[in-house]
């Protein structure tokens, strides 16, 4: 099984994925992937060797079971191949790929990961926070109070192991995560904002909390952004 990354935003495919990966992406003739319809934009944008008509996706949600999973992966054990694609960034890293992945080793299957973009790697890249130490919580609580208590929480485990946070939101809900992120973190804490890692419109800063609140908040409104903080 084939684990091929995706890119993260409209840059050119052949900005982010290698030729050798983006070869093999183009061969393959069955996929797995959370949505049909962009799996095929991206084998459009590789450059897909079969009709896109012709080319198998199964669909993953939270509901395939393992049986069926198994059903799709059966194929392997006689030479077959497939591959599995997220819908941006790297498969089953904070994605539910991971659970084809567990099944395929299950199966004694072999799992191959390529290279390509991951938006976790490249905000902590690109941080200037400790990339030894980290951690990736997904999203926080929506409800403002209990993200707060949430974020401070975070900010205790990151003093006392000098470990990174980090963190995503729901783009329309970036906005309201950076302002509580400033009014709930200490002001020598650091705060890093990666948005649209990539693209044309790619932003990235880390400043204190302190020295975030002296300026205007970025603009992050329906941008893929993560949030990445170091206590000190």
């Amino acid at each position: 099984m084939h684990l091929i990354p995706v890119g993260l935003g409209d840059a050119p495919v052949d900005r982010w994925l290698p030729p050798d990966v983006r070869a093999l992406a183009a061969r393959l003739d069955t996929y797995i992937a959370e949505n049909a319809k962009t799996a095929r934009a991206f084998l459009k944008a590789v450059g897909a060797i079969h009709p896109l008509q012709d080319i198998t996706i199964h669909t993953l949600t939270d509901k395939t079971d393992a049986a069926q999973i198994q059903g799709w992966l059966r194929p392997l054990k006689q030479g077959g191949e497939i591959g599995l694609v997220s819908e941006a960034g790297c498969p089953a890293v904070a994605d539910p790929g991971a659970r084809v992945a567990d099944i395929a080793h299950g199966m004694g299957l072999a799992v191959r990961p390529w290279v390509g973009p991951s938006s976790i790697l490249l905000a902590l890249m690109a941080s200037g926070l400790d990339g030894q130490r980290f951690a990736f919580h997904g999203y926080a609580p929506v409800e403002p109070s209990e993200r707060a208590r949430q974020l401070r929480a975070w900010e205790q485990q990151s003093g006392r192991g000098n470990q990174t946070q980090m963190l995503i939101e729901t783009p329309y809900r970036n906005a309201a995560m950076f302002a509580s992120l400033v009014a709930t973190l200490r002001g020598d804490t650091r705060l890093c904002v990666a948005r649209s890692l990539t693209t044309a419109d790619e932003w990235i800063r880390t400043r204190t909390i302190a020295d975030w609140k002296t300026g205007p908040a970025p603009d992050l409104d329906k941008k893929p952004t993560l949030f990445l903080y170091l206590a000190r």
